[in-house]
């Protein structure tokens, strides 16, 4: 979890998203439908993102997971998370989780994104504050302040 060995108990066949938050208290992955439709509980399995309330527990014994508390490196931001701050991608809160961890996806995957490629890996989180364009102007400029060559918005 996050790069740390633990152990979450719990009955094989209950969500990974109700383990991570009442188990291992890591509440900054949220709910949000409870029917993998909006992606406010992404979190990384073995670097592959995924809704963690579709993922029983037992289907992720033995992996890496990764969620928002493991994205900053102590105090220090990462790009990303400074990107949705200082461009407003940032409001409620609610699908900033999931999606600073599908931008993060992203970046691991592609080097230098454009908008569309930003908008299809963004495109399974839902938000109701932004109207997106500030989530994806900081995506893009994540992607510059990371020292890429990045795409214009």
């Amino acid at each position: 979890m996050n790069g740390e060995e633990v152990t979450l108990q719990g009955h094989p066949m209950s969500r990974l998203l109700d383990g991570l938050r009442t188990s291992l208290h890591l509440t900054g992955t949220k709910e949000g439908c409870g029917e993998g439709e909006c992606g406010a509980c992404g979190v990384t399995i073995d670097g592959r993102l995924v809704n963690s309330c579709l993922v029983p527990l037992l289907q992720a014994e033995g992996t890496s997971i990764g969620t928002i508390e493991g994205v900053a490196s102590g105090e220090q931001l990462h790009v990303i998370q400074q990107a949705f701050i200082n461009y407003g991608g940032a409001q409620c809160g609610i699908c900033t989780p999931g999606m600073i961890l599908a931008a993060k996806a992203l970046l691991d995957r592609v080097a230098d994104p454009t908008l569309e490629d930003v908008r299809h890996a963004l495109a399974g989180n839902l938000c109701r504050c932004t109207g997106y364009m500030r989530i994806f102007e900081a995506v893009l400029a994540a992607v510059k302040q990371d020292g890429r060559p990045g795409a214009t918005a």
